[in-house]
């Protein structure tokens, strides 16, 4: 005759250590998936800011080869005099001259759209959809438009920008190009993807 008090303590040892025994499946099941929701390195390096040497880049250059920051171009140009006359000279020809709307950042609010007049930061994309325009910092007429004296040109739907990125009126792009959120960490260093009013 089987001792019931017996096969009650076998029960509840059974019962607690399958139970004690899958809490820890369950833990351990969670651990990766809850960890599978944080970034990968590979992610993470992506959306770091970058730092880019421009020690090198002469006047009427655009740097290359083209840096990107978060799979995306950035065209870095060294305005001279000259351009940085000739930006206004047209401004009723632009859709948006002031660069008054509001996804810009405060330093492109002005007729340079930069932190320092000569130096440009740009991502080397039209707004309209997303093609990489061609730059021609020369100023000078162009073939496909003789008023036109430089800036950027996207060939895929025929949007055009001045030197400064804002684009012309009648141009399929509606915005002008974004500047990227960016400071200077030294005279010939810059880097992408930090503000200086944001950085800690």
């Amino acid at each position: 005759m089987t001792d019931d008090s017996t096969n009650t303590g076998r029960r509840r040892f059974l019962v607690g250590s399958t139970s004690v025994v899958g809490a820890a499946g369950v833990v351990g099941a969670a651990v990766p998936f809850v960890a599978s929701w944080n970034p990968s390195a590979k992610a993470r390096a992506a959306g770091a800011p970058v730092r880019i040497d421009i020690s090198r880049l002469q006047v009427g250059e655009i740097l290359g080869p083209i840096p990107a920051w978060r799979g995306r171009p950035i065209f870095i140009v060294r305005r001279g005099s000259e351009v940085l006359q000739a930006l206004n000279e047209d401004p009723e020809r632009l859709a948006d001259p002031d660069s008054e709307q509001p996804e810009q950042p405060e330093y492109a609010q002005n007729e340079t759209r930069s932190r320092t007049p000569e130096l440009m930061v740009l991502v080397g994309l039209c707004p309209h959809l997303f093609c990489s325009p061609t730059p021609f910092i020369q100023l000078r007429p162009e073939s496909f438009d003789s008023e036109w004296r430089g800036g950027f040109y996207c060939p895929c739907h025929g949007s055009r920008f001045d030197l400064a990125g804002r684009v012309y009126a009648g141009s399929p792009a509606s915005r002008n190009m974004e500047v990227p959120p960016y400071s200077f960490e030294s005279d010939n260093v810059l880097v992408i993807g930090i503000d200086e009013e944001n950085a800690a």
